[in-house]
């Protein structure tokens, strides 16, 4: 029986114990969205683990390789009281990672669930070995990957148990009872690009087996904070956030964006005014309680420019604390505030840069200057920005751990000066590629930290091998190197920010090509035929063939206008993927954002559009065949629209009719495709949730996946001399393994 109360305008779910089994098969749903349901995604992980263990490649293993040095996307930190050299540490989209000597040494223990996503890690006071997790990022970028729930270890993280909430994929905390450790109160945020129901406030009071919708608002916003009273179990806030996203659009703020209380341990909530801010501008708020002295609470709002407010009457009332905006960036991608445990006045803003008051928000300074790094200093000044999460030590408040875009820093004066601990192999790989050196260098493109190269060696302990590629920070995906010229590295970076540099003379340029619209990732190529040509995607494909210098549009809009309701903030009708025959000069394919797919044999003088037959989604990968001229693969993600079904084509008249070669693979989405350089009938695809491999061009697939985490592949790179397959993660940097041994397992044929 479910009880609704109308209270406020806003429905709120006052009584509803769901079995967290029902949750997981989708009793509990939400509206018609072309989102796969969970019973269909935890299915898929079914069939994940299966193959894993049938594979006739499980005793294959793969090698890490790194890069460590770079930092990586850290999104929650826990330490348990009275064990002050353990830390774990929630990475993004890199599994779980713990450490029980401060940081000299990891060990990953979240390596082999359904998700390598974490938002939350949090544990119990009384008891030390009891850890929750929560799944799916509350970054809520481009790359943040969906959850499938929430986690419960009892042998601190030795092993997990799935206690369902599948189908809320974002989590944005999880806060347990200090007095009764089955009490636990779990933030929702929903899907990322769909509407759903499984959001809100969740509630157990059996440790997970059963969950109480304790805050509902509706389909479209979620709760990404949630904050217990220090002094009060049965009061606690929380923190609704009204958006949605497309891939053409962003939308981050909106009038259902509010703070809602409860002083009856979530039975009844109410939206909190009294000097907050109200309005279609309201995005994304953090929220933080003095323990020192529970009355005061602090908001830190998304909310034109970035504000704080304070209440000294537990969310009675409220006043902005300083003049304009926080002297840091406020968004959709950081918000969180913290409060020294000793001093109501000193606040912690975890923005764009961490700042720090001590005047209880009336000025902030800058805490991010002065920093050094672990080992292997990688030629970052000062601490990392995009920071997203702060731990500091109720009993030590000197001890402050701090999570950012860049990895993670450890400050033992109040921080003030800071340690980067960048010694885990965490990097966001968009793209990798391997170059014609002996040894050979794998290079790629990452998160936030910059293009990266280094050989194909295993990481030895306080050692880094892997060198960054100068004047290419930030964000930055394709990364290649001339193969006539290994000291040429083309790299590339925000919506078709292409470069190109010299490694021996330190000498770059920027070759940008003139189009009109770029995906985040731009695809581009050097030709097969010619080094110094170069092949490039907007929503039109550019080629020059002196390296960059100058280019020439050769293709009409290769994508579909996009109509006014998908004109937004987010470029939209780009081409995402470029191939080039090596058996054709001239045969060129590309795939785009909106399902489009073009063939020339011409060299652009005439395309034919080849989608007929395919779904209408993103496509992900393109492959022109190396063995027969009119052969080609594409893959394409529904990834974008919350749905993670796989979708594997093959054609052998240049795209004229396509066959389905995805057979017994999960339902994973899939982000990248390749064919064996060696023998035709091997092909290699990465998905979402890691590797898989065909032996006979697609009618059956293996599973890869053995002694590698669960991990986002997003490019696969076969060595053509060495034989080793590379592969490059978006999470746990790169892996490599022996190709030559795969080939070995393929039948005999007659």
């Amino acid at each position: 029986m479910v009880k609704r109360a109308r209270i406020y305008g806003l429905f709120l779910w006052v009584s509803c114990t769901i079995p967290c089994e029902l949750l997981a098969e989708g009793v509990v749903g939400g509206a018609s969205s072309p989102a796969t349901d969970p019973v269909t995604r935890m299915k898929s992980w079914d069939q994940h683990v299966k193959l894993k263990e049938e594979s006739i490649f499980k005793d294959l293993k793969w090698l890490a390789v790194g890069p460590r040095y770079q930092g990586g996307k850290i999104e929650s930190i826990w330490c348990p009281r009275g064990q002050k050299s353990t830390i774990y540490v929630g990475v993004g989209s890199g599994n779980l990672w713990k450490t029980e000597n401060n940081g000299a040494a990891w060990e990953p223990i979240f390596e082999n669930e359904s998700t390598n996503a974490i938002s939350v890690v949090t544990g119990c006071d009384k008891d030390p070995n009891l850890l929750w997790v929560g799944t799916g990022e509350r970054h809520m970028a481009r790359s943040s990957f969906a959850g499938t729930g929430v986690f419960k270890s009892t042998d601190a993280g030795k092993s997990w148990h799935n206690m369902g909430l599948h189908d809320s994929h974002h989590i944005g905390r999880v806060v347990i009872d200090p007095e009764n450790p089955d009490v636990v109160y779990v933030a929702a945020m929903g899907h990322q690009y769909t509407y759903n129901e499984e959001r809100g406030v969740f509630k157990t009071t059996d440790g997970g087996k059963t969950w109480k919708k304790s805050l509902y608002i509706s389909e479209k916003i979620g709760i990404v904070e949630l904050a217990m009273d220090p002094s009060d179990s049965k009061t606690l806030y929380a923190a609704a956030w009204e958006r949605d996203r497309k891939a053409w659009n962003n939308y981050v703020a909106g009038p259902g964006s509010g703070i809602y209380k409860t002083t009856d341990a979530g039975n009844t909530w109410k939206r909190l005014s009294g000097g907050l801010p109200q309005g279609e501008h309201v995005g994304r708020m953090g929220i933080a309680i003095a323990r020192s002295n529970p009355n005061v609470v602090y908001i830190i709002a998304a909310y034109q420019g970035g504000k704080v407010y304070r209440s000294d009457n537990k969310g009675e009332s409220w006043r902005q604390t300083h003049e304009g905006n926080v002297p840091t960036g406020i968004g959709w991608d950081f918000c969180l505030i913290r409060v020294a445990p000793d001093n109501e006045n000193e606040v912690f803003v975890v923005g764009f840069h961490l700042i720090c008051s001590t005047d209880g928000g009336k000025t902030f300074v800058s805490r991010t200057e002065k920093c050094t790094a672990m080992f292997a200093d990688n030629g970052q000044k000062g601490v990392h920005c995009d920071s997203h999460a702060l731990w500091i030590d109720r009993d030590n408040p000197d001890r402050v751990i701090l999570g950012n875009d860049g990895g993670l820093y450890l400050s033992q004066d109040r921080a003030k000066t800071w340690l980067h601990i960048n010694n885990l192999p965490i990097a966001e790989f968009y793209a990798i590629s391997v170059d014609t050196s002996t040894p050979y260098n794998i290079m790629g493109g990452t998160q936030d930290n910059g293009a990266h190269y280094g050989t194909a060696k295993p990481m030895a302990p306080d050692q880094e091998h892997w060198k960054r590629v100068p004047h290419a920070g930030g964000d930055q995906y394709v990364t290649r190197a001339d193969p006539n010229n290994p000291d040429t590295i083309y790299t590339e970076g925000m919506f078709g920010s292409m470069g190109r540099q010299d490694l021996k003379t330190g000498k770059g340029a920027g070759i940008r090509p003139p189009g009109e619209r770029f995906n985040w990732v731009t695809p581009f190529i050097l030709s097969h035929y010619n080094s110094q040509t170069l092949y490039a995607g907007a929503n039109k494909v550019f080629k020059s063939e002196n390296r960059g210098d100058q280019w020439t549009c050769i293709s009409p809009d290769l994508t579909t206008t996009p109509s006014p309701e998908k004109k937004g903030d987010v470029p939209y009708g780009t081409i995402t993927d470029i191939a080039e025959s090596e058996l054709q000069k001239g045969l060129l394919y590309a795939g785009t954002d909106d399902g489009q797919l073009h063939v020339t044999q011409n060299d652009g003088a005439a395309w034919q559009k080849i989608n007929q037959g395919l779904p209408d989604k993103w496509v992900s990968r393109v492959v022109a065949s190396k063995y027969e001229v009119g052969t080609v693969f594409v893959s394409l993600t529904g990834y974008r629209e919350d749905d993670f079904e796989k979708y594997l084509y093959m054609s052998t008249d240049f795209g004229k009719t396509w066959k389905s070669i995805a057979g017994n693979l999960p339902s994973e989405a899939i982000n990248v495709m390749r064919e064996d350089p060696v023998d035709k009938d091997i092909l290699y695809v990465g998905t979402e949730l890691g590797i898989y491999c065909s032996l006979d061009r697609g009618k059956t697939w293996q599973s890869l996946c053995n002694h590698l985490p669960t991990t986002p592949v997003h490019d696969i790179a076969v060595h053509p001399r060495e034989g080793e397959l590379v592969i490059g993660t978006h999470g746990r940097s790169a892996f490599v393994i022996d190709a030559k041994e795969i080939r070995k397992k393929k039948p005999l044929t007659k």
